[in-house]
């Protein structure tokens, strides 16, 4: 699974590792996208104002994740 971060106007698709998943609570039975909307609400915060989630360390914007 690979994170989409938009970055000064170019997306840049980033590895997920287990290091990003730390502390986080992961049920038994989850998807890619379970997985992705757990790594969303532990790395970005969302800005109503603008519609978008924003990259907690401010790398970018968060758009989504690729599942393979």
């Amino acid at each position: 699974m690979d994170l989409i971060i938009l970055n000064e106007g170019m997306y840049h698709l980033i590895p997920a590792t287990k290091t990003m998943f730390a502390g986080a609570m992961i049920p038994e039975v989850v998807d890619c996208f379970s997985l992705c909307d757990i790594l969303r609400e532990k790395l970005a915060t969302y800005f109503p104002d603008i519609n978008k989630y924003v990259m907690k360390d401010g790398s970018g914007l968060f758009y989504g994740c690729m599942c393979e």
